[in-house]
């Protein structure tokens, strides 16, 4: 088997590079929702709120498996890059992870309280969100800048945590158009209009700065025949964008038969900006620092870790794949009964 498919040494750590950012972009475009949800969830009526929270009930947690499934990979398989990715981003993996306990406790408890207990679980439940986002996005910014903590850096890292917020709350705003009704949905609509402008600038964002990170990226965007590979993405993204928007500005679309068309579009977009990137920086998994291979842990780790990789991850999308169509269709009543 070590020889079925070539050289070990370049296709493990290439396979489980490919598992790790599919991982990685399924969570971002999954738990990215209800974040988002959960960002939005601040500016409604209690009503509106409970509706909300009912159309990301049966899948937040489950949501928050492809984090770690992603996270153990890059250990286990690249436990190199592990260390200096943890060591160098050590504050914000820690405030994300408070903000993501401290949403997941707000959600339960949020449902057996009433009066000012319960707005306050409503006020956790936002800021965990918000503290999970803008930490995600603070994290980005710092990794596209090769993991340095300047001044400048810092400054592009506020940038995309701010982007990226905005991003995730529109891509929650485009789930909400998907599983509401009503007035809820036409706000919606609205939110996913400003969620739009924030998530095409922090693609524009990091578009411009990543080239100018280093030299090599320079060469690879914009040198030929690299520039052929890269050139569809910006302009299927700008198509795609475009039509997001023509849509959202037509409410009879918007919530109406193509209902479905803005989330798709919002996954789409989220989809080519990760592609973009994981183009840029192979095969570097620490910009400009540790390369996949290097960073690799043995061939003969990789191919058992492999082989449960193999089984696990269809186990994990068959029932993220099986939830979702159990729970299709319009939110209904939050009930805890």
């Amino acid at each position: 088997m070590m020889t079925m498919f070539g050289d070990p040494e370049v296709w493990l750590p290439l396979a489980f590079a490919a598992l790790m950012g599919f991982s990685i972009l399924i969570y971002v475009i999954l738990d990215g929702f209800d974040l988002g949800v959960g960002v939005l969830s601040a500016f409604v009526e209690p009503a509106e709120r409970d509706r909300m929270i009912a159309s990301i009930g049966p899948f937040w947690d489950a949501n928050e498996t492809w984090l770690v499934m992603a996270i153990g990979i890059l250990l286990v398989a690249f436990p190199t890059a592990h260390g200096a990715i943890l060591t160098a981003l050590y504050i914000p993996v820690a405030v994300m992870l408070i903000g993501l306990i401290l949403r997941g406790v707000a959600f339960e408890f949020r449902a057996k309280t009433t009066g000012r207990a319960h707005n306050a679980w409503n006020a956790a439940f936002f800021s965990g969100s918000l503290l999970s986002s803008l930490s995600q996005g603070w994290m980005l910014g710092i990794y596209v800048m090769g993991l340095e903590h300047t001044a400048e850096t810092m400054a592009f890292a506020a940038l995309t945590a701010f982007c990226l917020t905005g991003g995730y709350a529109f891509i929650g705003a485009c789930w909400l158009i998907l599983k509401t009704e009503g007035a809820l949905q036409d706000k919606a609509v609205d939110w996913a209009k400003g969620g739009l402008r924030l998530a095409v600038a922090g693609l524009l964002a990091i578009s411009v700065a990543t080239p100018l990170v280093s030299p090599r990226l320079l060469d690879k965007w914009f040198s030929f025949p690299e520039f052929l590979f890269l050139a569809p993405l910006p302009i299927v993204s700008a198509g795609v964008a475009g039509a997001i928007w023509l849509i959202l500005r037509d409410p009879d679309l918007a919530t109406g038969r193509l209902a479905w068309t803005p989330f798709a579009g919002a996954a789409a977009l989220f989809a080519l900006g990760f592609m973009g990137m994981a183009y840029s920086f192979y095969p570097y998994v620490v910009p400009e620092q540790i390369t996949i291979y290097d960073a690799a842990s043995a061939p003969e780790s990789l191919l058992i870790i492999f082989v449960g990789a193999v089984i696990v991850m269809p186990v994990i999308m068959a029932y993220t794949a099986l939830a979702y169509y159990i729970f299709r269709g319009k939110a209904r009543a939050l009930s805890y009964e």
